[in-house]
């Protein structure tokens, strides 16, 4: 008598198949969905997701990124070229068009970061985008972990905490009114280090800002910060040469490097298992604003 063994998957292999069974889910039940990717390491996975789940045909809707005009260079080209690769149809919303709009004000000196929401509603609204994919993730800080994997946003573009929709036995719930949509997260349970993994595991390529390389830089409120034009050196401050990777590749102005001897994707995996801050937490000056600075932004319609 022979017995027929259940095949057992990998902790990675049933989080890419969760991610892969949103994204399905999201595109079969909304009209117009768009994924948001800035070539950051987040959006190249749940990208990765995408190709996966509907290959070997196109990817069936478009790709958003919401360009601060003070984004690293290398991920701008990384972002170009890889929906170049893909053939796929990018929309850019431009910080600097709202500027010019007079929609929002820049204060000198401060960060475009949070300059952002302003453009990326616009976006959805004249695109009629009804759901969002992103790249967000619970273990990143404290106001994520409360999202929901479809979660919803009112007319106004607006996150709500206290109205956040069950999603008993992974059934997702996107109904919503016109006007009203969706920030779906098929990542929102995988760790740094599972994307890291992922990364590792399927040879996929990132910005060379993730792997140690040698930058100007100062330290500045705990955190390295690259000499740019964005963010030159202030009075006091004295550059010097070090080797620094990034954790993660948000807006110049606000994204800090950490010292790293790291250049290979398992190189990245043992720095990252030894760190007792998430990248968000280590990197980040805009999150360092108060307790509560991402939920505050969250809830005007941050990603």
């Amino acid at each position: 008598m022979t017995t027929t063994q259940t095949p057992v998957l990998s902790e990675l292999d049933q989080l890419e198949a969760e991610g892969i069974h949103i994204i399905r889910e999201v595109a079969a039940e909304f009209e117009r969905p768009a994924l948001l990717f800035s070539g950051g390491k987040d959006s190249i996975v749940v990208l990765a997701l995408a190709v996966k789940a509907f290959a070997p045909a196109p990817l069936p809707f478009p790709l958003l990124h919401v360009d601060t005009g003070h984004n690293f260079p290398e991920a701008i080209d990384f972002r170009d070229r890889r929906v170049a690769e893909l053939g796929a149809r990018l929309v850019v919303g431009y910080v600097q068009d709202s500027i010019d709009a007079g929609r929002v004000v820049e204060r000198p000196g401060q960060s475009r970061n949070g300059l952002q929401t302003v453009t990326l509603l616009d976006a959805i609204a004249s695109n009629r985008f009804d759901a969002l994919f992103g790249g967000a993730r619970r273990d990143e800080e404290k106001a994520r972990a409360k999202e929901r994997v479809l979660s919803f946003r009112d007319e106004f573009g607006q996150w709500d905490p206290k109205n956040q929709r069950p999603e008993l036995w992974n059934l997702y719930n996107g109904r919503h009114r016109p006007g009203e949509h969706i920030r779906a997260f098929p990542i929102s349970n995988w760790t740094e280090l599972d994307v890291w993994a992922y990364i590792e595991r399927e040879g996929l390529e990132v910005p060379e800002l993730y792997y140690a390389h040698e930058r100007e830089v100062v330290e500045r409120d705990g955190m390295l910060l690259a000499i740019t034009h964005v963010t030159p050196a202030l009075a006091g401050e004295t550059p010097t040469v070090r080797t620094v990777r990034y954790r993660t590749v948000g807006d110049m102005s606000c994204t800090g490097a950490v010292a790293s001897t790291a250049t290979t994707p398992a190189e990245v995996l043992v720095e990252t298992a030894a760190s007792t801050l998430t990248e968000r937490g280590a990197t980040r000056a805009d999150d360092r604003a108060s307790e509560a600075a991402m939920e505050d932004r969250k809830r005007e319609g941050y990603f």
